[in-house]
């Protein structure tokens, strides 16, 4: 295939002469060229600066917009905290109210319950008591008047039979035999006469006192009526004033029961609306916890992102500005020192046309060409450079007479070694600067990270703790207004008592001085009747004097009350203002303290990032030094690889094409090519 590829070369060599005539020069068409690529670099350019100044708008104003959205989400965070802080407190304080309240009212109502339960007993036994003793003093009093009615008559038989009783209870049973009595109350009477001798110490008098003395008999019957009385009259004031103490328990319980079923009820209310509030900011902080981490996720990419944009952007300007440079010098050498060669430039086999005489010849120069168009397209001066020593090579040695194949195949084997060389270099090299590269730009990353989020960190202590020294500048100023007004209301608290001192004593005098008048006039008037035109007057006066005293009273009366309230409001103020200011000296304190633990870390937060900057500015130094070492060539290792890759591959077809060549001679060295006669 190569042998017909150069057959068909060399068939074309004789029109390639005439062809070049009418075509435009290829000088002019590098030129062309060249202007071309020059105008299509720089609109690249014109659009790539357009399209960057777009995207760095673009990451400024997110960046922006997502620090705003980072320090509006930290404020909501530690809102939402504190809230949540708040409302857990205020719902344990809630519920332990709410257990005592119901610990009470299960008591209270126990306790009423229990009363209840004693007051029903008593009120029974007091029923039972009464019935009893009413009925004992109704029997009584029925016997007593029985007794004396039956005294009363002048020997009657029941009176007869009475006298020769021997106690109470014969003449009870008497009674009864004469049908005076029941018998069930003689056994009623009996038996209570009996009780009351066994529980009195010196008991009633012994039967024998009785006998034959009737009226001692009576006289028994009513001390035993007006002991029943006395009993029933003692157990009635046990009962009112058992009555009395229920009721005034019933009504202390009732009333507790009632206000704390009623503070219970509000404390429950308190309470699901702290649980209800607590809910919604756990929600809410979960919400804006989880934008708060995107967020803060979003703007280390943007970062990172916006500056990759950036270093690339830089590196293909650059890029195009080398670009542009080179072209511009191949430019102008070129228009500078072709323009007497321009006819030498077109092609060798038009120079050397007169030179190929055979195949081998041919293949020499197929061979310098294809160096050659390698050269221009690689842009390689060394490749250049050797096709003009492979042309220079075959024509000495034709001029001497040695084999220019070897001279060209050694020029060729040389280069090829040469380029195998530096890409082992080049690719060394290559290793030693994506290493260092991956580990300066890895830690330049670490501590871009920790420089934002140590900065970040001090801007929202520096906030923190200027918040709070507002805060206490403000409750100081509350502070000094609340003493000012507590001096003030002392004073005025001093002047109102002293005032009502001298105001009461002197109503307080005039009242006792128009008493004593009223108390003369009335007097005058009263004993004395002589003055009877005077009285009309007199008592005129003493209404005006009655008058007066009624006025003094009230005025008294008011004056104190007025005096007696101010004072209560007073103690109610001081006891206030004394909670309140103990609460804000308080909250200055701790709130304080808290600013003062803020400046620190804020110090010490600082002194981490003076340290963390320095590293960053070593790390950036050496990064520079490596991208200056690494990155900032005209040509990046990709494409130079590539270049060299097609250069030694190039090198070696033509190697190929002269080893090719060579064996085909040999084997055809009587042959000649169609169309073509060998020369003799």
């Amino acid at each position: 295939m190569k042998s017909v590829a150069i057959t068909c070369v060399f068939l074309a060599l004789a029109g390639l002469s005439s062809a070049n005539a009418i075509q435009a020069s290829p000088i002019e068409k590098i030129l062309e060229m060249l202007s071309n690529l020059q105008a299509k670099v720089i609109g690249e350019g014109k659009d790539a600066q357009t399209a960057y100044d777009e995207y760095a708008e673009w990451c400024s104003d997110r960046s922006k917009n997502l620090g705003f959205e980072i320090k509006t989400g930290q404020d909501n965070v530690a809102a939402l905290t504190a809230t949540i802080s708040a409302e857990t407190s205020s719902a344990a304080a809630l519920s332990t109210k709410i257990e005592e309240l119901s610990t009470d009212i299960q008591t209270d109502e126990a306790d009423l319950a229990a009363a209840t339960a004693i007051r029903n007993k008593e009120a029974s036994d007091f029923a039972a008591e009464k019935a009893e003793l009413s009925e004992v003093i109704g029997m009584l009093e029925r016997a007593t008047g029985i007794l004396s009615k039956e005294m009363a008559k002048s020997g009657g038989a029941a009176m007869l039979q009475l006298k020769g009783a021997t106690s109470i209870t014969d003449a009870l049973s008497v009674m009864v035999q004469a049908s005076v009595l029941s018998s069930a109350d003689a056994k009623q009477l009996t038996a209570l006469v009996q009780n009351t001798q066994e529980d009195s110490d010196t008991g009633a008098p012994a039967a024998a006192v009785y006998e034959g003395h009737s009226d001692g008999i009576v006289g028994v019957l009513e001390g035993l009526t007006e002991k029943a009385e006395g009993q029933l009259e003692k157990a009635s004031k046990t009962e009112s004033t058992s009555l009395q103490n229920f009721q005034m328990l019933k009504q202390s319980l009732t009333d507790e029961v009632a206000f704390a079923n009623k503070d219970m009820d509000k404390a429950k209310k308190n309470l699901a609306a702290s649980q209800e509030n607590k809910a919604v900011a756990t929600g809410d902080l979960d919400v804006t916890s989880k934008d708060l981490a995107e967020d803060q996720a979003t703007k280390s990419t943007l970062h990172q992102d916006c500056m990759s944009a950036a270093e690339e952007f830089q590196s293909a300007t650059k890029s195009r500005g080398e670009e542009l440079s080179a072209l511009a010098t191949a430019k102008k050498v070129i228009q500078e020192s072709t323009g007497g060669a321009a006819s030498q430039s077109y092609s060798f086999i038009q120079v050397e046309r007169t030179q190929v005489n055979s195949g081998a010849d041919l293949a020499k120069f197929e061979a310098v060409r294809f160096i050659r168009d390698l050269a221009r397209k690689s842009k390689s001066p060394a490749l250049a450079q050797l096709a003009s020593r492979m042309a220079s090579a075959m024509r000495l040695g034709a001029a001497a007479g040695e084999d220019p194949f070897a001279k060209v195949k050694g020029l060729i084997a040389d280069m090829i070694a040469t380029l195998e060389g530096d890409a082992e270099s080049d690719a060394s090299h290559k290793g030693y600067c994506d290493k260092e590269m991956a580990a300066t730009t890895a830690k330049k990353d670490e501590l871009t990270t920790e420089s934002d989020k140590l900065s970040t960190s001090i801007a929202q202590k520096k906030a923190a703790s200027s918040k709070l020294k507002e805060e206490v500048a403000t409750l100081q100023n509350e502070l000094a207004g609340m003493a000012s007004a507590k001096a003030e209301a002392d004073k005025l608290r001093s002047e109102e008592k002293a005032a009502y001192d001298k105001n009461s004593a002197e109503m307080e005098l005039g009242i006792s001085g128009v008493k004593k008048a009223l108390q003369v006039l009335k007097d005058y008037y009263a004993k004395d009747d002589s003055h009877g035109s005077a009285q009309g007057a007199g008592n005129g006066i003493i209404g005006l004097l009655e008058v007066c005293e009624s006025d003094f009273t009230k005025g008294l009366t008011e004056m104190t009350a007025e005096e007696e309230s101010a004072a209560a409001q007073y103690k109610q103020y001081s006891k206030e203002d004394q909670i309140a200011n103990t609460m804000k000296q308080q909250d200055v304190k701790y709130k304080s303290k808290e600013s003062a633990g803020l400046d620190k870390a804020v110090s010490e937060l600082s002194t981490d990032l003076s340290g963390t900057t320095d590293e960053l500015s070593a790390v950036l130094s050496a990064l520079d030094k490596l991208k200056e070492m690494c990155v900032a060539k005209a040509e990046p290792y990709a494409e130079q690889k590539a270049r060299r890759e097609s250069e030694i591959a190039g090198l070696k077809e033509a190697l190929s094409i002269l080893e090719g060549e060579a064996v085909l001679i040999q084997r055809t060295a009587k042959r000649t090519l169609r169309g073509v006669q060998a020369h003799k």
